[in-house]
């Protein structure tokens, strides 16, 4: 998709479909000195005595350069903010004029406020015309609309920042999404291996594979015990970014199935398909450190992701068996399908030996979580509250919704068995808070930890709010902006 801001008045713009975006609260358009400006006006009165209950569009007929005109409420979406609902409007603006076979779209935007509206925009249109039609004959044409985005020049500077930095991040989400839309036999452990290395080599990263004989040689048995079914060898992949000067140091684990049909402990057929993105912790990760190439943080960032693909045949890891983890502690597998956090355990500890300071695991880990808080938020707990609101105030920044929940002692002991140190699961309650529980010893010591589940929301059956079905890429926005904003989180 072409992004090009301009400053020129939206009045004087010769474009297909003119859109407009109101809200109560904010000013987002400015149509000073426009002939259409009374004729918004009327359409906001409509919209505030319910007279319209859903978006305006009208063919302009000739009155002024542009074609058409469609007009949004951000007050028909009370579930979410301004932001989310300008993100919104912005993608169903290009789907609407992709619908009607136009090709130029105009937003008029009202920058003069100094938020960061302008780059919102951006990341709702970028997000909105993703589609993953790879394999089907009929392509998306959505990439194809040009956007212009008709802004004050007040300040210039400011919104040439914001859309650059939504561009990045938004692009390298979509990249995501590919990753965790691909079938599992095309995105293996090797290829996510090599979307490191590429990525590596686009944003200036420091990157490290071990392949399967490196990781029995170093210990990394998590990884082979899950991986030991499969015709695609495990992988540990380690990304490097380094700030100038920059003394604090975080660390994201992403978790990396690529595809998991349960092992041994076989999961259902029904739609075990979307077993595919297991992978959407590591894909989330990988997004954002190609990101913070880019955008260059004031922080050390380390990005760790261990993939897999957890199968079942003759040399699969059975339930009932032990094996010793990095650390020295002793697991017993008693369900093969608890396999996420097997493999989290050997990017914990790789993050120790990096030496982060702080410690995020993201993965999409448990049914629990789900049936907790549904598929809209994450769950977020961990050793560390401060840390634990950062990734609630980012989320919350950039729409991604995240709810703490606690790591009660008493619950450890339902990780006991009188054959290993740990159970690798905690029974049928609490199912999300044990799988923490158990992540948590396997945290560095005197490391601050949270542990991300977004089992809820890494996939979508249908539209949601700017994305369409499929993959969200959840997380990796929360991830970028808790760079950016970790000194100020922690400084």
């Amino acid at each position: 998709m072409k992004i090009e801001l301009t400053y020129d008045s939206p009045s004087q713009i010769k474009t297909d479909l003119l859109v407009i975006i109101i809200d109560k609260e904010t000013s987002l358009y400015d149509l000073s000195g426009s002939p259409l400006n009374e004729t918004v006006r009327r359409i906001a009165r409509d919209f505030e005595e319910k007279r319209l209950k859903k978006e305006y569009f009208t063919a302009l007929d000739g009155r002024g350069p542009a074609g058409n005109l469609l007009v949004f409420s951000t007050s028909l979406s009370t579930a979410f903010n301004v932001w989310e609902n300008l993100k919104t409007c912005i993608a169903r603006s290009i789907r609407c004029a992709n619908d009607l076979g136009l090709k130029k779209v105009t937003v008029a935007l009202n920058t003069n406020a100094a938020a960061p509206f302008i780059g919102k925009a951006v990341e709702g249109a970028i997000l909105g015309s993703y589609s993953f039609d790879k394999y089907k004959k009929e392509k998306s044409s959505l990439n194809q609309i040009r956007l212009t985005l008709a802004a004050l020049k007040t300040h210039d500077k400011q919104n040439r920042h914001y859309v650059d930095r939504y561009t990045i991040v938004s692009e390298a989400i979509n990249e995501a999404r590919d990753m965790i839309n691909e079938p599992g036999a095309v995105a293996t452990p090797q290829y996510l291996a090599e979307a490191a290395q590429k990525i590596a080599r686009e944003s200036d990263l420091d990157v490290k594979v071990w392949d399967e004989k490196k990781l029995e040689k170093e210990g990394y048995n998590g990884l082979l015990q899950v991986g030991r079914g499969s015709a695609y060898p495990p992988r540990l992949i380690r990304l490097s970014y380094r700030a100038k000067k920059a003394r604090k140091h975080v660390a994201f684990v992403g978790k990396g199935v690529t595809f998991d049909t349960g092992g041994i402990s076989l999961k259902p057929a029904d739609k075990m398909w979307e077993m595919k993105g297991d992978m959407s912790g590591g894909a989330a990760v990988l997004a954002a450190m190609k990101a913070i190439g880019k955008l260059k943080p004031d922080v050390n960032v380390t990005g760790i992701v261990p993939t897999a693909e957890n199968f079942p045949d003759a040399n699969a890891g059975r339930p009932g068996d032990i094996f010793y983890a990095k650390n020295g502690k002793s697991i017993m597998v008693d369900n093969t399908d608890a396999e996420g956090r097997l493999i989290l355990t050997d990017g914990l500890h790789l993050a120790g030996t990096e030496k982060a300071t702080h410690v995020l695991d993201i993965a999409t880990l448990t049914g629990a979580v789900v049936r907790a808080l549904g598929l809209s938020i994450a769950g977020v707990m961990g050793n560390d509250p401060k840390l634990i609101q950062a990734v609630i105030s980012s989320g919350q920044h950039q729409g991604e919704s995240f709810w703490e929940l606690p790591l009660p002692e008493e619950y450890k002991e339902l990780l006991k068995t009188p054959c290993a140190d740990l159970n690798n699961i905690g029974g049928p309650v609490a199912g999300a808070i044990t799988a923490g529980l158990f992540l948590q010893e396997f945290v560095p010591e005197s490391t601050s930890w949270a542990h991300l589940d977004i089992a809820g929301p890494y996939l979508r059956d249908k539209e949601w709010k700017y994305y369409e079905a499929g993959a969200i890429g959840f997380g990796a926005k929360t991830l970028v902006d808790l760079a950016e904003r970790f000194n100020e989180y922690f400084g």
